[in-house]
Formats: structure tokens, sequence, C-alpha cells
């Protein structure tokens, strides 16, 4: 196991986490790769992602618009603005060749709005791409373990 290349990854996913419950949506934005993928299934364990339904399957331009509806307020699910905090654990390297790295890790994120308090628990996995001596986001795969009930009025980016 190189445990320096699970702290890098980790330290980087973390950081993700924390600009994501700050609403540091821009340097989140520049987390990615022109190319990189955000995916959330429907259907817990999903692999065909380009054929199948989803929650979301966003490339670069449908982050920035998804962005923009947030911090624009054109959505009703972001008024009032959700108030989140994210806990990622259990980080294992799936896969390294170099050039890319696959990480999976958990996720339990607590939302509060108002006055109801969710709770979404979800695997991630995560492809990153070795950048000028850091990382970027290549494709990142929410599988959220409650995917059954409705993701309805979601005003955050899991």
């Amino acid at each position: 196991m190189n445990l320096q290349l699970l702290q890098e990854v980790s330290a980087f996913i973390w950081q993700e986490g924390d600009m994501l419950d700050h609403g540091e949506y821009e340097a989140w934005l520049a987390q990615w790769t022109e190319k990189g993928t955000y995916i959330i299934p429907i259907r817990p364990g999903e692999g065909d992602y380009e054929n199948s339904l989803n929650y979301a399957y966003d490339d670069h331009h449908m982050r920035g618009l998804r962005v923009q509806r947030l911090v624009g307020g054109e959505s009703i699910s972001t008024s009032p603005r959700p108030r989140t905090v994210r806990t990622l654990s259990r980080f294992r390297v799936l896969e390294d060749d170099g050039d890319q790295v696959t990480v999976r890790c958990a996720q339990n994120l607590r939302e509060f709005r108002k006055d109801t308090l969710k709770h979404y628990s979800a695997d991630l996995t995560y492809t990153l791409v070795r950048v000028d001596g850091g990382w970027r986001i290549q494709r990142k795969v929410i599988s959220l373990i409650n995917s059954d009930d409705t993701l309805a009025g979601i005003g955050y980016i899991l």
C-alpha cells in the first residue's frame, strides 16, 4: 500500500468536500478536467452510466449550469440555501496506473434546511488524474445507499 498516495488523494477529496459545504463552487469547478463527469446513478450498483437513467450525469457544461443555478437563485431548492456538513472516510485506492488513480470512499452528508435535517450516505468513486503536480477530477460517481428515496429539491452538490 502506498501511504503517501493515499494521504494525497484523501487530502484532495477532503478539500473538495469542504469547498462544497462552504459554497466555494468556482473553486470546485476548477478541480475538474475539461472532460470530467459527475454522476449520480438512480440504481445502486449501476455500472453502465451512459446508458442508464441517472439523477445527474454532468459534463463540463452541465456542472457549470448546476453551479449557476445554485448561486443564482434560479432554483426553488436553493431558497433558503441549505447548510450541509459531510464526513468522508474509509479511503481506498483501487487502481493506480501512474497517470490516473481510482479511489473509493464513504460519504455521510447532513443537510439542514427549513427546520428539517436530512441524511444521505453514499459510496463515492473518484477517477483522479495527475496534473502539474496535483490532482484533477476526471470522474466522480455518487452511489447513494438510499437512492430508492427520491432526491427531490436538492439545493447543493453531493
